[in-house]
């Protein structure tokens, strides 16, 4: 990301901020309150589309300009906001795949869908049924379920938003562990944290960023 500005009315909420992340790397941002991380990382996702801001995001060698979300999760880069995306009511299975089931000629293939399902939770040790509601296991487990959602999206850059801040500690280890055997496998992540001992176990890269600015 090069020289990224972004304003909100009376606010400049990023100002000439630069971040570069290599393949296969974990990079943590830190900051305070209010400092422009998440504001940086929706810029990076398409949340805030191109023509919202200034400066430019080159991904693999190519600038990339996203209009939504969609576009940018079609070239890798998948974001897990603090706030989780999953509705409670629907089972793992439905929440894996929703908007993109498996089938044909508008006909949903469950079949296929629960094998699949089965193989993603096991791709980040999660071993609950497929079939058990969202509502029904708790903050970690929904957080391995996000994950499984971007490895089936085929991330190639996860960012992540506060992932442990709800969560307790044998949790956290499990995510942060899951987080390193991503990047063996060749998936870089950004994430966003405050807990500097967690950071310090598994980041490569650290920016921080105070007022908007890159200071470090």
């Amino acid at each position: 990301m090069r020289s990224i500005t972004k304003e909100f009315p009376g606010v400049k909420a990023l100002s000439d901020v630069s971040l570069s992340v290599r393949a296969g790397e974990i990079h943590a941002i830190c900051g305070e309150n209010g400092a422009g991380k998440s504001t940086l990382m929706k810029v990076l996702s398409g949340v805030y589309p191109y023509g919202t801001y200034e400066g430019e995001i080159v991904f693999e060698g190519e600038e990339v300009r996203f209009k939504d979300i969609k576009q940018s999760e079609q070239a890798g880069i998948v974001i897990i906001h603090q706030e989780l995306a999953l509705i409670p009511e629907l089972s793992i299975t439905e929440n894996l795949f929703l908007g993109n089931e498996p089938g044909k000629f508008g006909v949903i293939d469950w079949t296929s869908a629960q094998l699949r399902a089965q193989d993603l939770l096991a791709r980040v040790g999660l071993a609950d049924d497929p079939d058990t509601q969202i509502k029904n296991i708790g903050v970690g487990k929904q957080q391995l379920v996000e994950i499984a959602k971007a490895l089936h999206k085929d991330v190639k850059l996860l960012i992540l938003d506060e992932p442990t801040a709800a969560l307790n500690e044998n949790d956290s280890q499990h995510l942060l562990d899951l987080i390193v055997g991503l990047k063996a496998k060749g998936i870089s992540s950004i994430i966003i944290s405050h807990k500097l001992n967690e950071i310090e176990q598994i980041a490569d890269e650290i920016t921080i960023i105070r007022d908007g600015k890159t200071i470090e």
